[in-house]
């Protein structure tokens, strides 16, 4: 009798380890997903405000501030990400790496939304550079966005600066 008690025990607790491997997999592989997507958008948030030659700390403090209500996160974690971020800027040649993660992940809403929040920071020392001008051009379109959806987040950011929003 003990001996068939031991037996069901064992394949009892081997199975419910093994249903958890998967499960714990799972949730690490969305984590390293997120983690990701974070680093990409906190990628393309520095590298817009770094694209007129100054990353001021207007620029910076905008940018924090977008990463916590993007992806409700603290002020440490979006500092950490921000150097993360930095370091994957300086290790790459342009930005497709972090739009192609993008695309991977947000939808055409949360895409637009991205797009506009790159406007706030162009817009957070109340001047439009060439270089963030063409820049949120090609991030736009290497998120598939039409150039008239950049043109109207544009706009939209203006009317919003303008009413003091």
């Amino acid at each position: 009798m003990k001996k068939i008690m031991f037996e069901y025990l064992r394949k009892t607790l081997l199975q419910n380890k093994k249903e958890d491997i998967p499960q714990d997999a799972a949730v690490k592989k969305e984590e390293n997903h997120t983690k990701k997507l974070q680093i990409a958008t906190a990628a393309l948030f520095v590298e817009m405000a770094k694209a007129d030659g100054n990353f001021s700390d207007e620029e910076r403090e905008r940018v924090i501030l977008t990463m916590q209500n993007t992806f409700n996160l603290d002020e440490d974690c979006v500092h950490e990400l921000i150097e993360l971020s930095e370091k994957k800027l300086e290790e790459s040649i342009g930005v497709y790496e972090f739009t192609s993660i993008i695309n991977d992940h947000f939808n055409r809403e949360e895409k637009l939304e991205l797009l506009e929040d790159l406007w706030k920071i162009i817009y957070v020392d109340d001047k439009l550079d060439k270089y963030e001008d063409r820049l949120v051009k090609v991030i736009g379109g290497m998120l598939n966005v039409d150039h008239k959806d950049i043109i109207n987040a544009k706009m939209f950011i203006k009317e919003q600066l303008k009413r003091g929003q």
